[in-house]
């Protein structure tokens, strides 16, 4: 997602954040292969479920990147594409400074982590106002993901690894705060020797018959508590003929294809709020998001307004999937914004839709679903 066209949020801790991407065509994607490549069906994986009382979250284990132990928790987001982690959790702090890297030439290896003299910027922000930013360079490592029922490891995955990260007021943020686990289709940010990162799950390899993508169950609101719960099995990876035949209950969208910024998973669309009609809009599932969403409203008086209390939101896709709430005092809390004022330009359905309904994304033949349970 381009900075300059469009933000996708991307929720973390106590602190709401937003997420870009971009592209490439390195031959490094056929270095990757997993351990599960003989698993007769989908693999399982399980996610922790996490909720301040404010909001919640969604974090997947990563226990190993290169030869050691790390045991991360990165927050799982639908709405960017690329692992990126602080270098502080997984550097010597001697290597990592506020304006980069402590090494020369054009890479150098630590750990079993390749850390090359490719440079980036990743910007986060649901608007001009809320723009935060993220400094660090490209890095490959093989990377274990998943926890107590089954594990993956990809070999060679190229994430960003971020020496800096700062708040819209340029504050240098905690180390920690831009902890992500992108999963969607599109290159989060691409380097100047077209490498590229997109979602680590892009890389894994199912069973033969089986077809690259991810399942995610609906995630009810029964497992969500203050230290994160642990729920078993809420993501398939690869996908079968069933999950993609047309009595799956999915609705499927095909993806398009941004040159340089992979298969976007902004959906067309129209909305209607308070009895007011959306006709042209631009849609995103992002589990990244919480507590509000955000819709974009070109006529909208004010470059901001939270929604009352009760207001019906519904939702209709390009291809007829439709979905509906209702914002309450404390749930589906809802921004209407401007966008010729406030600097956005896609809507952005947050993590609330994700506890009744399922979601899908296909990585080969570049289609999303969306199911009602």
């Amino acid at each position: 997602m381009k900075k300059t066209t469009y933000y996708f949020p991307a929720l973390l801790l106590l602190i709401i954040f937003f997420a870009s991407c971009k592209k490439d065509n390195t031959d490094n994607i056929t270095n990757n292969t997993n351990t599960l490549v003989n698993t007769p069906t989908p693999t399982k994986l399980g996610l922790y479920e996490s909720d301040s009382s404010i909001y919640k979250l969604l974090f997947i284990a990563v226990p190993k990147i290169g030869t050691q132990t790390v045991n991360q928790f990165m927050i799982f987001d639908t709405g960017s594409g690329g692992m990126v982690i602080d270098a502080h959790e997984v550097l010597p702090a001697s290597m990592v400074t506020s304006s980069g890297f402590n090494f020369t030439g054009d890479s150098t290896v630590v750990d079993g982590i390749t850390i090359t003299n490719q440079t980036s910027t990743i910007s986060y922000g649901a608007d001009d106002a809320t723009t935060e930013k993220v400094y660090g360079n490209l890095a490959y490592a093989t990377v274990t993901i998943g926890d107590h029922d089954g594990t993956i490891s990809v070999k060679r995955l190229p994430f960003f690894l971020y020496y800096k990260g700062t708040d819209s007021q340029g504050k240098t943020e905690d180390v920690g705060a831009f902890d992500i686990f992108g999963v969607d289709s599109e290159y989060d940010v691409t380097f100047n020797n077209g490498a590229y990162i997109t979602s680590p799950l892009s890389y894994f390899v199912p069973a033969t018959g089986l077809t690259k993508g991810f399942k995610m169950a609906a995630l009810g609101t029964s497992n969500f508590s203050v230290n994160g719960t642990y729920v078993p099995n809420v993501l398939s990876l690869g996908l079968t003929s069933s999950d993609l035949s047309s009595t799956s209950g999915f609705t499927m969208h095909t993806l398009t294809s941004d040159p340089g910024y992979g298969y976007s998973v902004v959906i067309p669309g129209s909305y209607t709020y308070g009895g007011k009609t959306v006709s042209k809009a631009y849609e995103v599932f992002d589990t990244g998001t919480e507590p509000y969403s955000y819709f974009q409203d070109p006529t909208a008086a004010s470059k901001v307004t939270l929604l009352p209390t009760g207001t019906n939101v519904s939702v209709t896709t390009s291809s007829n999937f439709n979905y509906s709430f209702n914002t309450t005092a404390t749930d589906y809390l809802t921004y209407v914004e401007n966008p010729n004022s406030s600097g956005g330009a896609v809507s952005i359905i947050s993590l609330e839709y994700f506890l009744n309904n399922a979601y899908m994304l296909d990585y080969d033949d570049h289609k999303l679903g969306l199911k009602n349970n």
